[in-house]
């Protein structure tokens, strides 16, 4: 471990800020439902003024009851930074508009609340496409505001202009272009409404420039003009009758779990229902922590870098119950292959995703909050009637796949630091009440294994659009949303170099996350399927980080205002992470320098069966299927 210098040593002598709780389901889902309220409890309705368009925007801001946005001004949106300046609306200036939009995305996911984020037209907004893209696939309420070129210019190629709308428009719940003043206050409203209900999403409104400059007259709260949005919230009786009729008669049930269940807040009724039923569960990759790691019932996360249980488990179920999940083609595999002899029940919000990819024998529209709650009572009716599932030898054969094929891995056989070791003893050492934040790769499969998530809210990654880039500014979101939270961002050395300097922007507003770089010095995961499946042939992978240590991260991160250290060696590794995590009033980073050659296992090759899970190099599981 490289020395830290006397300032480091100052600032690790102070006490670290006690971890405060995670937010509980009804925080969580609450802080959703009043964010898109436009009459915010606790908020004071403003009386009518006399403003421009720039004005009634931030003035809607602060009546919907934001906190804060990130962004970046420039020409077509800076009318909105002048009353900006006046505002009680935090705005964090941000270096990069990605970045601004990852960190709306971590305030989101760690607090609930929509989170807000804004650039100005053209290559501005062009910059938020990747976040916002991230947001839809996750299903995570933003709000991204633009500044577009003025009405007359539009569509004339005029400077700085893009059709963000119409760029946007396959990766947005919803989007706008406003086009008068007027409209300015409802068209908040109804973004903010339409990015936090129902299934959430990432809502775009572009404001003209001329627009921003326009007097108006502001009043509030305005009239929401949403025809044909009516989300359906409470599943039919019917089907939630057969549903539990099902659960009590399957022999080899499973919960299948999604992020729908973390998004409607659902994860208190959600162990009610696995314990009365006493139904193994697995949780998805964005679904950590919406049932304890710990919990007998966990086979753990499914689908390719899933556990061996939880993979055989889908796919030998005679009863699949999907909260909340999609059948997502990294859980199912090869898709005509997937879990052949399940029935399915699949409840979600949105009508579109049931029978998407597989067919719902059972289909449920609603939250996944009501859904679960009405299960629980009609499992409840089902078994005082007698009827109850006999899963004894269904669960003999779980366990016994679970203490035959536990995770776990090989320590490097040149000596060098483990990835996963690393990984496990930062989990361990910070403990489950901080928010784990992952970017994409090997180092996010290794902390999503080797982390044990015992709460909800407490893991964030980019699961759906695998964003590499993510966790920096993700991180900082989280921090800013949950400031009495330790965060911790695990990232590769590849994605590291995409958005770190958001770091700065870290340390100059005080927002001390802490980032373990997982340094192996190449693009890992892409590595890792080099080595698999293009025969050793590492085109254009290594990355100089360990061969020339281009960029030095410790310098870098000092050079960013924050707190650098270096990690090479086993027996430094919890000393480093204590010396990280004393630190309270700086961002944080590490440099884990691991060895290049680990790999994620359990694998399912792209493309393959489910059934030719390999629990590690050359070595697929002995499961005897008569015993099923």
């Amino acid at each position: 471990m490289t020395r830290p210098t006397p300032e480091t040593l100052a600032h690790s002598a102070r006490r670290a800020r006690t971890v405060a709780e995670p937010a509980s389901d009804a925080e969580h889902a609450g802080a959703a439902r009043a964010a898109a309220t436009p009459a915010v409890p606790g908020v004071r309705t403003p009386a009518p003024a006399q403003v421009s368009g720039a004005g009634s925007l931030v003035r809607s801001l602060e009546a919907l009851g934001v906190d804060v946005v990130f962004g970046i001004p420039g020409g077509a949106i800076l009318p909105a930074y002048d009353p900006l300046y006046d505002s009680t609306v935090r705005h964090i200036l941000v270096r990069h508009e990605q970045g601004a939009g990852h960190a709306a995305t971590g305030y989101a996911q760690a607090t609930g609340r929509v989170g807000v984020c804004m650039a100005t037209s053209g290559p501005g907004a062009t910059n938020l496409v990747t976040p916002i893209a991230d947001a839809y696939m996750d299903s995570v309420p933003i709000v991204a505001i633009t500044g577009q070129v003025a009405r007359p210019s539009i569509g004339t190629d005029a400077f700085q202009e893009a059709d963000i709308q119409g760029i946007t428009l396959p990766i947005t719940k919803h989007n706008f272009l406003v086009q008068e003043a007027e409209e300015i206050p409802r068209v908040l409203a109804e973004a903010f409404h339409l990015a936090a209900t129902g299934r959430p999403g990432p809502v775009l409104v572009d404001i003209p420039k001329d627009v921003l400059q326009a007097p108006t007259t502001f009043t509030w709260p305005p009239t929401l003009d949403l025809p044909g949005y009516r989300p359906t919230l409470h599943p039919h009786g019917k089907q939630i009758r057969e549903a539990a009729r099902l659960m009590a008669t399957a022999r080899r049930p499973v919960l299948y779990v999604g992020g729908g269940v973390l998004k409607a807040g659902a994860t208190e009724g959600l162990r009610r229902l696995a314990e009365l039923t006493g139904i193994p569960v697995v949780t998805t990759l964005m679904a950590l922590g919406a049932f304890p790691d710990s919990h007998p019932q966990h086979l753990g996360m499914p689908g390719m870098h899933g556990t061996v249980s939880a993979v055989y488990g889908l796919q030998k179920a005679d009863l699949i119950v999907a909260l909340g999940a999609r059948f997502d083609d990294r859980v199912t595999g090869k898709l005509d292959s997937f879990a052949p002899d399940a029935a399915v029940v699949h409840a979600d919000i949105d009508p579109a995703e049931i029978g998407k990819n597989r067919h719902a024998d059972v289909p449920i529209v609603g939250d996944a909050r009501h859904v679960i709650d009405e299960l629980i009572a009609a499992v409840t009716n089902e078994q005082a009637a007698g009827r109850r599932a006999d899963l004894a030898d269904w669960w003999t054969q779980l366990d016994d796949l679970r203490k035959r094929y536990p995770l776990g891995y090989e320590e490097p056989a040149d000596g060098t630091l483990s990835p996963q070791y690393v990984i496990k003893r930062l989990g361990e050492l910070v403990g489950p009440d901080a928010i784990y934040v992952a970017g994409v790769g090997q180092h996010q499969m290794w902390a999503s294994q080797f982390i044990s998530y015992e709460k909800p809210y407490t893991w964030l990654n980019s699961g759906g659009l695998g964003t590499m880039g993510y966790a920096v500014p993700a991180a900082m979101g989280a921090k800013v949303g949950k400031p009495d939270t330790v965060v911790w961002a695990i990232d590769g050395d590849g994605c590291f170099q995409m958005t770190n300097q958001e770091l700065a922007t870290c340390a100059l507003e005080g927002i001390p996350v802490k980032i373990a770089v997982i340094n192996n010095g190449n693009l890992g995961m892409v590595r890792q399927w080099q080595t698999l499946f293009y025969g050793e042939r590492y085109s254009n992978t290594d990355l100089g980080t360990h061969k020339h240590r281009i960029p030095d991260f410790l310098k870098l991160a000092e050079a960013l205002g924050c707190v650098g250290l270096r990690c090479e060696n086993a027996e430094d590794v919890d000393a480093t992470i204590a010396a990280a995590m004393a630190i309270d009033d700086a961002p944080v980073v590490i440099d884990f320098v691991v060895g290049k050659d680990a790999m994620v296992w359990p694998m399912v090759a792209a493309g393959t069966s489910n059934d030719e899970i390999m629990f590690a190099r050359g070595v697929r599981p002995a499961f005897d299927e008569d015993d099923i």
